[in-house]
């Protein structure tokens, strides 16, 4: 969240920054001045008042050895007035505190200046794009078709079992995606990220130190009887892991990777453009996590979106890489830029990845810190991305990849999969 200090010293260019993300902060903010005065005053009225009760209670001693009883009495009966006066203006300082914390949960974070204006995903820049889209026949199949076709997903099984957007993966399906979970993962470790393997169930305090709560609250499964939220992506675990922590300044970068199953409720998320894989309730994904200092992080922003980068060429799969709009920014976001693969048997883009800085935004929640070279302690930078989410690159994977004869597999992928090829064969 932001901070106090940013909002009472800088409210006009909070107020100009928050507009691009279409959000009306002027009202919220005014709420928060006139918060934190009632706790400025409060305090002062508190500080007076401890200052008189230590004069008084100093003198009344005094009074009592000189024999003025009446006058001691006087001051003792001064000094429970101002101690009951105490009790309601630390009252009065915790309420404005209190509904001052409500209040910056609910501003999001500030868009970095290099955010582009715009309203939607229509308005997002394209930055770089990369690979070659193939060349498939007039009668080329759509990845649900071949999943079907080949064996490789049971999309009616897991309806069965579950509902819908939980796909079962069978025989060689299974084994693309364990595949390419090990690839993602041996990839980061070659890149200079620890794996981590975080618990799948969350706690309150965590959902709202990364910002899923309670921005996201309707977007994820929670467990009522133990108060526990099942996590929308591995980067809620992994980033709490540094919650309430001061590392030291060598110690930054954090980099870490993790693979999790992913759980999204999607509310409201139907049509033609979410058949098959194309948008799941529970998928898989390996995360990737940096924590910063923040005069380092957009460097470390620009080595996350190359690493990214490099995967996809990996993969050879066609990619763009998109600036988001002020208007397509995540609520926690300081700058992202989205990779997309195009699907070359539904002619669309399928997005596969987020990379996002959130600058102080989260740590402020988190209170994570760095104490730096001269031991003062100051707040971290926190990066998160995708690399990758499994559904849409097993999409285009399939798609692209389609031939006569059957599924090639991209070669930087068979010494996982143990095959070159998905044929009829396999199913």
């Amino acid at each position: 969240m932001l901070t106090l200090k940013i909002i009472t010293e800088n409210q006009d260019e909070v107020v100009r920054l928050l507009a691009k993300k279409h959000f009306d902060a002027k009202e919220i903010t005014d709420q928060i001045i006139t918060l934190d005065a009632v706790r400025r005053s409060s305090q002062l009225a508190l500080d007076a008042g401890l200052t008189e009760v230590n004069r008084l209670s100093k003198t009344i001693g005094g009074l009592m050895k000189e024999g003025k009883v009446a006058e001691a009495e006087a001051a003792k009966a001064q000094v429970a007035g101002l101690k009951e006066k105490s009790k309601s203006l630390e009252a009065a300082k915790a309420g404005a505190e209190a509904e001052i914390q409500e209040c910056l949960m609910l501003i999001p974070n500030l868009p970095h200046e290099s955010v582009p204006e715009g309203k939607g995903a229509g308005d997002n820049v394209c930055e770089r794009t990369g690979g070659t889209a193939p060349k498939l026949p007039d009668d080329a199949l759509p990845h649900w078709d071949l999943a079907k076709k080949y064996g490789l997903i049971d999309f009616e099984a897991g309806v069965k079992i579950t509902g819908a957007g939980f796909p079962v993966y069978r025989g060689y399906g299974a084994r693309l995606q364990r595949a390419l979970v090990d690839f993602f993962l041996d990839s980061a470790r070659e890149a200079g990220y620890e794996e981590v393997e975080p618990p799948y169930l969350v706690n309150a305090d965590s959902g709202y130190g990364t910002g899923q709560l309670p921005d996201k609250e309707g977007q994820m499964y929670h467990a009522g009887l133990d108060n526990l939220y099942l996590i929308p992506t591995a980067e809620v675990p992994v980033t709490n892991m540094y919650r309430d922590v001061i590392l030291n300044e060598s110690e930054l970068p954090v980099r870490n990777a993790a693979y999790s199953a992913c759980f999204r409720r999607e509310a409201g998320s139907y049509g033609k453009e979410v058949r098959g894989l194309n948008r799941l309730h529970q998928f898989n994904k390996v995360e990737i996590v940096c924590i910063d200092k923040p005069e380092r992080s957009y460097r470390t922003l620009g080595e996350m979106v190359d690493y990214v980068q490099s995967l996809l060429e990996k993969l050879e799969l066609p990619w763009r890489i998109l600036r988001l709009c002020g208007g397509d920014l995540g609520f926690t976001s300081a700058l992202t830029f989205d990779f997309e693969v195009f699907s070359a048997a539904q002619k669309r883009w399928l997005e596969v990845s987020s990379v996002s800085n959130f600058e102080s935004y989260q740590a402020n929640r988190l209170k994570c810190r760095y104490r730096d070279e001269n031991k003062r302690t100051q707040l971290c930078h926190t990066l998160n991305g995708s690399a990758l989410a499994l559904p849409r690159v097993v999409a285009a994977l399939l798609e692209n990849n389609q031939l006569p004869e059957g599924i090639r597999i991209p070669g930087a992928l068979t010494p996982y999969t143990g095959f070159e090829r998905i044929t009829l064969t396999h199913a």
